[in-house]
C-alpha cells in the first residue's frame, strides 16, 4: 500500500503516519495548507472508494492506494480496529489541528471537543468534565497512566486522543466518564530533520519549540523535542516559566522487534489563580473581573518531573503481535495559594473572606504493562483478541498546610475588596485596618504517606460475526491496595482493598461499509482513595468504590473519502456510597444519572474548506438516599457548540475561523451559583512564505466578550482572557 505523495502533513508527521499505519509515503511537501486532518485520514482510508478498489484516487493532492487501513495510531485502544468499527465515541486532535488553531493547552483542545468541558483545576492543573464527570486523574501518555495534577504541555505531541464513556477494560480505574490520552512524537528510521516553532502573544508571553530528528545508524534513531516557555495573561501578577525536554530513541533490533525509549524532564513554575467570587445573584461579579484574590508573591505552583518510558514491541507473525512498556515517574510538585472562600454582596458588599494552604506531594510511580493482540477464524467468524495486564505500584508522600493570620489565629481573614487586595508577601492589612502576617508552617491540615498497588488482568475479543455485524466482549479484573499512613495525628495506618471485575460489551451493524450503528455498555470503577491517594481517613476506609455504568448507541458516517460524521446518544450512572448521617453503622447510595447526546462533523467540505464541528446537550440529575431528585450536577451545560473552519484562500494563503458556545451551568452541587453562558468567536490566519516557513496569527476572543469559561467553587470563578492575539513562525531547516 502506497502514498505516492503527501502535501498536507510536515515531514515529521507524514513519516510518523507512514510508521503507525504501514503506508509507504514516498514523497511529502512541506506544504502544511490545511487540506485534511490526521483524523480525516483515517477515516477517509476506511472509506466505501476505498474498500471497492485497488485503483488509485486523488484526495487533496494525495494519491492512495489501498484496500484497507487499521487505526492502530488511536494508540489509546490498544488493537488495530477501524475507527468506525469501534463502538465508542472519540476524537483525534492532530499535531497539525493543534498548530492551526494555536492551541497552548489541554483546556484549548477541550474547548473544541464534544462532550468534554474544562474545570478550573484550582489553577494548578487541568481538570476535564468527561460527559458530566469532573476528573483531575484521567490522564494518559502513550496508554500509560499519567495521574500526577499538573498542566501538561504539548510541545512534543503527535495527537491527542479524547475516549468518551467509563470504560475500566483498557485503563482500569477512574476512566469515569472517558479518558485523554497524550501521543508522543516517535523517533523516525531513515529520515534527518529539524522542525522549530516560535510563538508571542500580546499578553507578553511567547515560546519556543524544536524537534529535531538525526539518524544514529540504519537501524535506529534518535528524536528530540524541547521547549520553553515564559507566561502572561491578562489578569494582574500573572507570570511564571515552563520547560520542558523529551529525548527518544528507537532501534530496530530485529525485522519484528522495535525498542523505544524515552526520558522526559519538566520543570514547571507559574502563578495561581483561583479567580473571583459570585455575588447575590449569584453569578460572577463582573466588577471584580480585574481583581486579583489573592497574593502575588505567595501563589504559585511548582513541578519537577522526571519520566522514563521503555516500550518493545514485537510481531511474531502477521497475526500476532505483542508489546510491553514499562514506565517510572518522579515527582516533585508544591501548590500554594490564597483564594477567596466567601463573600456577602448584600450585607458587606466591601468585604471579602480569604483562605488558604501549601500543598507538597513527592511521588514515585513504576508502571508495568503488557498486550498481545492476535487475529484468527473459528468456523468462518474472525477474532481480533487482546489480552494483557498490568501492574503499577506506587508511593506517594503529602502534606497540607493550612493558612495561619496572625489576627484571626486561624486560616481565614477578611479584606478590603480593592485592586490589588492589601497583601504581599504574606503581610498586610486587614478590612479593619489590622497589620495581619499568614503563617504557612504552624496550620498542619494533614500529612500522610501512601502505598499503593495495582494488578489488573483483561481480556477482550472483537468477533466479525459476518460482514455486516461485530460483537466486542470484554472482561477487566482489578485489585487495587492502598496503605496511608496519617502522620499527622498518630492514628497509624489504614488500609483499603478493591477487587472490581469490569464488563464491555459493543454491537457493530454495517449496513455499508461507510455505515455502522453500534450500541454500547461499560463500567468503570473509583477507589475511595480518590485521585490524590490520601481520602481513606475514618469511615472512608470502609466503602466500596464509586461506580459508573455506560450505555450508548450512536452511528458513524464516512459521508466521503474526506467527510466523516459522528452521533451518540448515552446515559451514565455513578453510584456512590456514603456513610448515613444518621447512622454510622448504615450507608446510603447518592446516585448521579447523565444523559446526553454528541454530534461531529470532520473533514473536508471542499477541497480548500476544511472544518470540524461538535454539538452536546447534558442533562442530569442527583439523587439522594431517599430516591429524590437533588438537583443538577455542577459544570453540566446542558448545550455546548463548537465549530472551527479552514479556508485555502490562495495556494500560500489560508484563512480560519471559529466559535465556541456554552450554556449556562451551575458552579455548586447546590444549584445556588451560575456560571453564565457565553459565545467566544477566534479567528486564525497562515501565510506559506516557502515550503519551509510558515507565519501565522491567531486571535482569540474576537469580539472582546467578557466571560467566565470555568469554576472551582461558588467563590471562585475563573475569568476569561479579553481579545489577544498569537503570532507564530514555524518551519524546518
Amino acid at each position: 500500500m502506497t502514498i505516492n505523495k503527501v502535501a498536507c502533513l510536515s515531514p515529521p508527521s507524514a513519516v510518523f503516519f507512514s510508521q503507525i499505519s504501514g503506508l509507504k509515503i514516498e514523497s511529502y511537501s512541506m506544504k502544511l495548507a490545511p487540506t485534511i486532518s490526521l483524523a480525516a485520514l483515517i477515516a477517509s482510508l476506511s472509506s466505501p472508494a476505498l474498500a471497492q478498489t485497488t485503483e488509485p484516487f486523488k484526495l487533496a493532492d494525495m494519491i492512495v492506494t489501498a484496500t484497507h487501513l487499521y487505526s492502530d495510531q488511536v494508540n489509546a485502544l490498544r488493537s488495530p480496529t477501524p475507527i468506525i468499527d469501534v463502538p465508542q465515541s472519540l476524537s483525534i486532535i492532530s499535531e497539525e489541528q493543534i498548530i492551526l488553531q494555536g492551541f497552548t493547552s489541554i483546556g484549548d483542545i477541550v474547548n473544541y471537543t464534544p462532550g468534554v468541558h474544562t474545570s478550573q483545576g484550582e489553577g494548578h492543573r487541568d481538570a476535564v468534565v468527561f460527559r458530566g464527570v469532573r476528573s483531575t486523574a484521567d490522564f494518559f501518555i502513550d496508554g500509560v497512566r499519567d495521574d500526577v495534577q499538573y498542566y501538561r504541555p504539548l510541545y512534543n505531541l503527535e495527537q491527542v486522543e479524547i475516549l468518551r464513556g467509563p470504560n475500566a477494560l483498557l485503563f482500569g480505574r477512574g476512566g469515569t466518564g472517558g479518558i485523554l490520552n497524550r501521543v508522543t512524537k516517535k523517533s523516525v528510521i531513515g529520515e534527518q530533520f529539524t522542525g522549530y516553532k516560535a510563538s508571542a502573544d500580546t499578553f507578553g508571553e511567547f515560546d519556543v519549540q524544536i524537534d529535531t530528528n538525526f539518524i544514529t545508524s540504519e537501524t535506529s534513531a534518535l528524536r528530540v523535542n524541547a521547549f520553553y516557555e515564559s507566561l502572561n495573561n491578562h489578569r494582574d501578577f500573572y507570570d511564571g516559566d515552563r520547560f520542558g525536554i523529551n529525548p527518544n530513541f528507537m532501534i530496530e533490533l530485529t525485522p519484528d522487534t522495535t525498542l523505544d525509549l524515552s526520558y522526559e524532564y519538566a520543570n514547571f513554575e507559574r502563578f495561581v489563580d483561583r479567580g473571583i467570587p459570585t455575588g447575590a445573584n449569584g453569578r460572577p461579579v463582573e466588577a471584580f473581573d480585574e481583581i486579583f484574590f489573592g497574593d502575588e508573591d505567595l501563589n504559585t505552583a511548582e513541578l519537577e518531573a522526571h519520566i522514563l518510558r521503555a516500550t518493545v514491541q514485537h510481531n511474531f507473525s502477521d497475526n500476532l503481535k505483542a508489546n510491553v512498556t514499562a514506565s517510572y515517574g518522579d515527582y516533585d510538585k508544591l501548590y500554594q495559594n490564597l483564594f477567596a472562600s466567601d463573600f456577602d454582596q448584600a450585607n458587606a458588599p466591601d468585604r471579602v473572606e480569604l483562605d488558604g494552604y501549601v500543598d507538597t506531594t513527592q511521588r514515585e510511580s513504576f508502571t508495568l504493562s503488557g498486550n498481545l493482540i492476535g487475529e484468527f477464524e473459528t468456523s468462518n467468524i474472525k477474532h481480533t483478541i487482546v489480552t494483557g495486564g498490568e501492574y503499577i505500584t506506587t508511593e506517594n508522600d503529602n502534606d497540607r498546610f493550612n493558612t495561619n493570620f496572625s489576627t484571626t489565629n486561624d486560616d481565614m481573614e477578611f479584606f478590603s475588596i480593592e485592586r490589588p487586595l492589601d497583601i504581599f508577601g504574606g503581610v498586610g492589612v486587614n478590612a479593619d485596618g489590622i497589620a495581619t502576617v499568614i503563617d504557612f508552617t504552624s496550620n498542619l491540615n494533614d500529612r500522610d504517606e501512601a502505598d499503593v498497588d495495582v494488578f489488573s488482568a483483561y481480556i477482550q475479543d472483537e468477533i466479525e460475526l459476518s460482514d455486516k455485524l461485530s460483537l466486542v466482549l470484554g472482561l477487566r479484573y482489578d485489585d487495587f491496595d492502598i496503605d496511608v499512613v496519617d502522620l499527622d495525628d498518630g492514628s497509624g495506618t489504614a488500609q483499603n482493598s478493591d477487587s472490581n471485575v469490569s464488563p464491555r460489551l459493543g454491537l457493530i451493524y454495517k449496513p455499508q461499509e461507510n455505515i455502522s450503528l453500534y450500541g454500547s455498555y461499560s463500567e468503570s470503577f473509583l477507589p475511595r482513595s480518590g485521585e490524590q491517594f490520601a481520602n481513606i481517613n475514618g469511615d472512608n476506609a470502609v466503602l466500596d468504590a464509586n461506580t459508573y455504568e455506560n450505555i450508548e448507541a450512536g452511528v458513524k458516517w464516512d459521508i466521503h473519502p474526506a467527510l466523516s460524521l459522528t452521533a451518540a446518544i448515552f446515559q451514565i450512572e455513578e453510584s456512590a456510597p456514603q456513610v448515613a448521617d444518621t447512622d454510622s453503622g448504615e450507608l446510603d447510595i447518592i446516585d448521579t444519572e447523565t444523559n446526553g447526546v454528541e454530534i461531529q462533523l470532520s473533514g473536508q467540505i471542499t477541497d480548500d474548506w476544511f472544518v470540524t464541528t461538535g454539538y452536546t446537550w447534558l442533562d442530569g440529575d442527583q439523587i439522594d438516599e431517599f430516591g429524590n431528585e437533588d438537583g443538577r450536577p455542577r459544570e453540566l451545560p446542558r448545550n455546548a457548540f463548537s465549530i472551527w473552519n479552514n479556508f485555502q484562500a490562495t495556494d500560500k494563503l489560508g484563512l480560519g475561523l471559529g466559535l465556541t458556545y456554552q450554556d449556562e451551568s451551575f458552579v455548586n452541587n447546590g444549584n445556588t451559583a451560575i456560571l453564565p453562558s457565553y459565545t467566544r468567536i477566534d479567528a486564525a490566519a497562515f501565510y506559506d512564505v516557502s515550503d519551509d516557513l510558515r507565519v501565522q496569527v491567531n486571535i482569540e476572543n474576537l469580539t472582546d466578550e467578557t466571560y467566565f469559561p470555568n469554576s472551582h467553587a461558588t467563590h471562585q470563578v475563573t475569568v476569561g482572557a479579553p481579545i489577544n492575539a498569537r503570532f507564530t513562525v514555524s518551519g524546518k531547516f
